[in-house]
C-alpha cells in the first residue's frame, strides 16, 4: 500500500486493536450488586423536597457569596 509521499508501507509488525475484557480477573460476570443502605427515591416527598429546597438555599449562599 503506498503512503503519501511514495513510501511503501508493510504492516509486518501486527498489534492487537481491543481493550481485553478479562484482564482485571473479575470473572465473566464482574461484580455483583451490593445493596444499598438507603435511597432517594424510599425517601418520603417531603424528605425529598426539604433535602431540595435545603441544597437550593445552600447553592444560592454560595453565589451570593461570591458576587459580594
Amino acid at each position: 500500500m503506498a503512503q503519501p509521499g511514495g513510501h511503501p508501507h508493510a504492516n509486518a509488525h501486527p498489534h492487537p486493536h481491543g481493550h481485553g475484557h478479562g484482564a482485571h480477573g473479575h470473572g465473566p460476570a464482574g461484580h455483583p450488586p451490593q445493596p444499598a443502605p438507603w435511597s432517594l427515591l424510599r425517601l418520603p416527598l417531603t424528605a425529598r423536597l426539604g433535602t431540595a429546597i435545603a441544597l437550593s438555599a445552600a447553592l444560592w449562599a454560595v453565589v451570593l457569596l461570591a458576587m459580594r
